[in-house]
């Protein structure tokens, strides 16, 4: 009886790790609140989705040697939505080295539609292994999904970088994604 009392304590130490403190966090405009275990950094920068300028909104934070991060774009046309979030996976997979489709490895995409979000063929989630910029093996677990709020429509992207997946932080980051 000791010897479980003592693993559940354990487990329970190890569920409130200091290392992932997990915060409710939100991208005002988009109308986006995620869960992030860590106190996230946020900035605005222009990027080019499918050959549009869009102003980004991105905050992230690094927690437990994982990197966590949430961005969302409004865009200005409504019909490129499902060309934006191809654009963006694309750019992400190829910046980390995936292998393209089709080659061993290559990304397996799953449907991801959070409550709320547009249903669209191009919302997906995938986890892939790759390289990071300095040559490190790195995994990627990431969404795409699109929603219109105010009439208006944002992508938005989710991503979790580790140096091997993993599912335990994987499940409360993805689970804390909420469209209000």
């Amino acid at each position: 009886m000791k010897r479980i009392l003592g693993m559940a304590a354990l487990a329970l130490l190890t569920a409130c790790s200091p290392a992932l403190n997990w915060r409710q966090v939100s991208l005002a405009e988009s109308g986006l609140a995620a869960s992030l275990p860590c106190k996230p950094d946020q900035v605005e920068r222009s990027v080019e989705l499918a050959g549009a300028p869009v102003s980004m909104h991105m905050m992230g934070c690094e927690a437990d040697g994982a990197t966590f991060a949430v961005a969302c774009a409004r865009l200005s046309d409504p019909a490129l939505a499902g060309a934006a979030l191809t654009h963006w996976r694309a750019a992400v997979l190829a910046g980390m080295q995936a292998p393209a489709p089709g080659q061993p490895g290559a990304a397996e995409p799953a449907p991801f539609l959070p409550a709320g979000a547009l249903e669209l063929p191009q919302s997906l989630r995938v986890s892939v292994q790759g390289r990071s910029a300095e040559g490190r093996a790195v995994s990627a677990q990431a969404v795409w999904f699109a929603r219109v709020k105010s009439a208006q429509v944002h992508v938005c992207h989710a991503v979790l970088f580790s140096a091997l997946p993993d599912p335990a932080a994987a499940g409360p980051f993805f689970d804390g994604l909420e469209l209000r």
